[in-house]
């Protein structure tokens, strides 16, 4: 694996979390850039990335990152219509990683890290997750929801790489795993009994969700664990502006 390509999602969430007057997070400026260019910055810093495709409302995007991006699609109003039509530009490819547009600290250090410990494995589908003792210790007062495991304490990451052909028969599973990221017990319950059982009496180790994973999909899956807590720190509430804006004025 050397190059690859990348999808940023960022289309509106419809969930309203910002108030009436912010449609769309992306938008949301910090020290004079909007979240989304904070992501598209850093996927182009990053010398394992080739190309990028971006879904969401077009016109806008191409204001601030036209010569950025090389292929700008209209956002249609689910996330797995806007994970496939995404993906389109390059459904030839065995790994495309895809990014939310809500993560402003990575840069191409992060990405490219991330990249590289995808190549390790031959999988299907890579997760990053986070030690929760590192986020505490180098983001502290960062909320996050975490998932105690057998193997550590971890949150998920906001990127995830995937083989795009063999992910096209679990398009929808897979929109509800992305949708339910952050809400374990529900999660849990997508999964199966056996796996909410473990995950309830702390017995639910990374291998497990792998195999879990392979049992139901048929694919390779792999959990990443990244010493970049960035990959993970999303703008998912008001709060988290200003505390963002602190980190990244350091």
């Amino acid at each position: 694996m050397n190059k690859v390509n990348a999808l940023v999602l960022a289309g509106d969430s419809n969930k309203g979390e910002f108030g009436p007057d912010i449609i769309n997070k992306s938008f949301i400026e910090i020290d004079g850039k909007w979240l989304v260019e904070y992501v598209v910055d850093a996927l182009r810093e990053s010398h394992r990335i080739h190309s990028i495709s971006i879904v969401g409302p077009v016109e806008r995007l191409k204001n601030r990152l036209d010569g950025k991006v090389d292929y700008f699609i209209q956002e249609e109003k689910h996330i797995l219509e806007n994970l496939q039509i995404g993906l389109e530009p390059f459904k030839e490819d065995d790994f495309v990683i895809v990014v939310t547009s809500d993560i402003p600290m990575i840069n191409g250090d992060v990405i490219s890290d991330f990249i590289e410990r995808c190549s390790i494995y031959e999988a299907d589908l890579c997760y990053p997750i986070v030690d929760k003792k590192v986020n505490n210790r180098l983001y502290p007062g960062f909320s996050r929801t975490y998932v105690k495991l057998k193997d550590g304490t971890f949150t998920g990451g906001n990127i995830v790489g995937i083989n795009p052909e063999k992910m096209k028969s679990y398009w929808e599973f897979a929109s509800r795993i992305i949708e339910k990221r952050k809400k374990p017990l529900e999660l849990g319950r997508l999964l199966g009994p056996r796996f909410l059982l473990l995950l309830a009496t702390g017995q639910l180790s990374i291998a497990h969700i792998e195999e879990r994973f392979f049992e139901l999909l048929k694919i390779k899956a792999r959990a990443i664990i990244s010493p970049y807590p960035e990959i993970a720190n999303d703008i998912d509430q008001p709060g988290h502006i200003e505390i963002v804006n602190q980190y990244l004025k350091k």
